[in-house]
């Protein structure tokens, strides 16, 4: 069958239409005739693949990556980076509009990095076949495993780490049972994690990490630089992943605010609690995380700053709290606020409100939610934390009416 691409919608794939059916294809550009042959039907949509360009797109450039459309960390490598921002734009506000049902007439700034090595974490895979242990990544929507030599949005520490795993690999010694190793780097230290094993691991197994991949620390935290802070992050902490970014995100999140209370809501290791402690007189960092809480009470006390650290469910702290609060940050996972969460914000009102989304569509639900219960948006703004990916990051101001 041949269609010709009409936009690229959230998750990768391109959008066109045929016979009464949406067909989606991954790899694609606008304007792009293709011949697709489905590969899997959900009611009305054909998810295909595609057998053949018939007509490219002006735009389409050669990837950098040699495995990129067989390794599922990537989707965008075949389209300039402006014009990915562009597209990420158009899918941002379709998403808000469609599924939130907000007409937003304003300008949406995009804020953009470096494109190439902006990964401060990964996860390295590692598979025994045929007497051989291989080392890379997993195939798009598949536990197959996709041998490569490094990656090029990873930093090049991770890269480094990357190489000396390889080199391991062709040891005897090397555990032919392990899985999954997750590296989270400052570019000078590097935290390892074993995430997945057939077996327990011994502690030379570590030891020898130490000695033949550069800068693995024997503690399971590092110190992250940001903003003019330093960030503890634990093994089981978040932390934003991309190493360009993070000040401008915490910058973005926070914007002018100051005042009396604050509230850091999915705080995490403190990203926006410590900056938000020298702008109000009361800030509490609220995260369900003892992992993150413990380091967020940590930063807080090095930098100086007073902070009430909550180890508690977001939705628990707001449904106890009672009080005024004149600026709330909120960064939830991906399964956005929810309906208790935006519940309890419309409850307490708080005077400002700044919403952080790594998902569009969760995001148009909890602002359907807060504009209806009297929040007006004041500004949008997208943050491209995963260039060359489907994924994007928003940050949404509101205010209360």
């Amino acid at each position: 069958m041949q269609v010709e691409i009409e936009k690229l919608v959230y998750g990768g794939d391109g959008l066109a239409r045929a016979d009464g059916r949406v067909i989606l294809a991954p790899f694609v550009i606008p304007g792009e005739k293709v011949e697709v042959k489905p590969s899997r039907v959900q009611g009305s949509v054909d998810h295909s693949r595609v057998v053949e360009w018939i007509e490219k797109s002006p735009f389409r450039e050669t990837p950098a990556c040699p495995v990129f459309g067989v390794c599922g960390g990537c989707h965008y490598q075949h389209i300039p980076y402006e014009k990915q921002l562009e597209y990420k734009r158009a899918i941002l506000m379709e998403t808000i509009g469609r599924v939130g049902g907000i007409k937003w007439d304003g300008p949406v700034e995009t804020v953009a990095g470096e494109p190439w090595g902006y990964r401060n974490r990964t996860q390295i895979r590692a598979r025994k076949h045929n007497r051989r242990v291989e080392i890379g990544f997993f195939e798009a929507g598949s536990h197959r495993l996709v041998e490569t030599p490094s990656c090029p949005i990873n930093s090049p520490m991770l890269n480094r780490a990357h190489e000396a795993l390889i080199a391991m690999s062709g040891e005897r010694r090397f555990p032919g049972f392990l899985n999954t190793v997750e590296l989270f780097t400052n570019e000078s230290d590097i935290q390892l994690n074993v995430l997945d094993t057939g077996q327990p691991l011994s502690k030379s197994f570590f030891a020898w990490c130490r000695e033949a991949i550069p800068g693995v620390a024997e503690a399971d935290a590092i110190d992250y630089p940001s903003g003019g802070d330093s960030f503890r992050v634990g093994s089981r902490s978040f932390f934003q992943v991309n190493r360009f970014l993070t000040d401008a995100l915490s910058q973005l999140a926070i914007g002018d605010a100051a005042g009396g209370t604050a509230l850091d809501l999915y705080a995490g290791v403190g990203l926006f609690t410590l900056p938000l402690a020298r702008r109000f007189e009361t800030v509490q960092g609220v995260d369900s995380s003892w992992a993150a809480t413990r380091a967020l009470q940590f930063n807080a006390e090095r930098a100086g700053v007073l902070v009430r650290v909550i180890n508690l469910g977001v939705e628990k702290f707001l449904a106890d709290y009672s009080g005024s609060v004149d600026f709330a940050v909120a960064d939830p996972p991906r399964a956005g606020l929810g309906k208790k969460v935006t519940a309890e914000l419309l409850r307490i009102r708080p005077a400002v409100l700044s919403l952080v989304s790594c998902d569009p569509a969760t995001l148009a639900r909890d602002l359907q939610v807060l504009t209806a219960g009297g929040y007006a948006i004041e500004k949008i703004t997208l943050i491209d934390l995963f260039p060359q990916t489907f994924h994007l990051e928003t940050v949404v101001r509101l205010r209360r009416a």
